[in-house]
């Protein structure tokens, strides 16, 4: 595996206590599918341009700069020196100003993740301490770092022998749910029915695996593409279109998830009886047992 390269390189501060560290990407492309734009008249792939909107000439990507547009079509053009010259203290500097419950936090708010590592051996003690003392408590520190242009909180968390950050989006990034959540009921739902929805949560839990969040359309298109390749095909999966419409009988879809369904059985019919012959028909047999006792003495 390649030599991972940092995206940022500064020091990781808490109070008067420094070391120097560095952000890693925690993610990579994994080698996923990738697709081009074909024009299917020639076979042939598009080549996207980079084009000037107004004369239409072609441009080169590496002469183009960056553009500020404070008016319609009027840009103010921004060097890189204009970058540099508007660094912060967490343009190079993570500073921890304080620690919170990972639990006050929503996971919605956690955006990317990135390894948070020593540089060099001079800090490792320092990390090693730091590391140690937030693992200790169960908090996480909350912390600020320039990234792409970019100031971006984050939260700062154990990992194995390690730190972790994870961005955090602002409040101003995320939608509002309010639209979407309004009209659903507030009142408490049916106990019976939240207690059979429970034993449903308690029989599906286990352990956490990472094969669990693998990509399994990529596999099948995978096979797919492998297939064409060899001029054959893979048959469409039957999969059947859950019902969207309503549940009209909730308890009932709970119990069958349950395998309920069958739990109250209608009780055995009873066995009926022989019935008793009638008193002539009693009378009957006995007077022909009676004739042939008589003429088995006569005989």
């Amino acid at each position: 595996m390649a030599a991972q390269h940092p995206i940022w390189t500064g020091h990781l501060r808490l109070a008067l206590v420094t070391c120097p560290v560095a952000l890693y990407s925690a993610n990579h492309d994994r080698g996923s599918l990738h697709f081009n734009l074909i024009n299917p008249k020639t076979g042939n792939r598009i080549r996207m341009v980079a084009q000037d909107a107004e004369t239409e000439e072609e441009v080169s990507r590496r002469d183009l700069v960056k553009g500020y547009e404070f008016k319609k079509d009027t840009y103010l053009i921004l060097t890189e020196e204009d970058f540099e010259s508007a660094r912060i203290e967490s343009s190079s500097v993570i500073k921890i100003d304080k620690f919170v419950d990972v639990a006050s936090v929503d996971p919605i708010y956690f955006d990317a993740s990135f390894y948070l590592a020593p540089t060099g051996d001079a800090g490792r003690d320092v990390y090693s301490v730091l590391r140690d003392a937030i693992a200790s408590t169960g908090k996480m520190a909350l912390a600020r770092v320039v990234i792409a242009r970019r100031e971006r909180a984050i939260g700062i968390l154990p990992m194995a022998h390690g730190l972790v950050a994870h961005t955090l989006h602002e409040e101003r990034d995320l939608n509002s749910p309010d639209e979407l959540f309004r009209d659903l009921p507030t009142g408490k739902s049916d106990p019976e029915m939240v207690q059979l929805a429970k034993q449903l949560i308690d029989r599906q839990t286990g352990e956490y695996d990472p094969a669990d969040v693998e990509d399994r359309y990529e596999a099948r298109l995978r096979a797919l593409i492998e297939a064409k390749l060899k001029g054959e095909g893979i048959e469409a999966t039957d999969e059947t279109e859950p019902d969207r419409g309503d549940v009209v009988d909730l308890m009932s879809a709970l119990k069958r998830s349950l395998g309920q369904e069958n739990d109250a059985k209608p009780p055995a019919k009873a066995k009926k009886a022989p019935a008793k012959p009638p008193a002539s028909a009693k009378r009957s047999s006995k007077d022909s047992a009676a004739t042939r006792s008589s003429r088995r003495r006569a005989s």
